[in-house]
């Protein structure tokens, strides 16, 4: 019987900054430069507001998102997580380090981009 490792590779965070209007950059830990558009971001809010906590369905559809959101603050949870606020109020969400890699958008993680929703509010 062979024995597969679910265990993901623990990487954290050793720096972040802006790396253009709108997009966030992490450093992790293993030297990957990742990159986050902060709406996409927003959209991807693991939350049981934003995703429902029994079945995994995304109740925040992508296009509910304002096309203009701003990422207000970012503050740690322990050694494993980001908890950002964002400017439609919103600060539940709780985004693992697993998450984020999972979510990071340079060529090499996402050579292929999902087409950006269009949206029904601008703020």
């Amino acid at each position: 019987m062979e024995f597969v490792n679910m265990i993901e590779p623990v990487y954290e965070p050793r720096d972040m900054a802006w790396i253009e209007k709108g997009v966030l950059g992490i450093e992790w830990s293993d030297g990957h430069n990742a990159f986050y558009p902060v709406r996409y971001l927003r959209q991807q809010c693991p939350c049981a507001a934003c995703v429902d906590e029994w079945s995994g369905a995304r109740r925040l559809q992508p296009e509910d998102v304002p096309l203009l959101i701003m990422l207000q603050d970012v503050q740690p949870v322990g050694r494993y997580a980001l908890q950002f606020t964002w400017s439609d109020g919103h600060d539940t969400g709780i985004y693992s380090y697993a998450l984020l890699r999972r979510l990071c958008q340079c060529d090499i993680c996402q050579p292929v981009k999902p087409v950006e929703p269009r949206s029904r509010r601008l703020l």
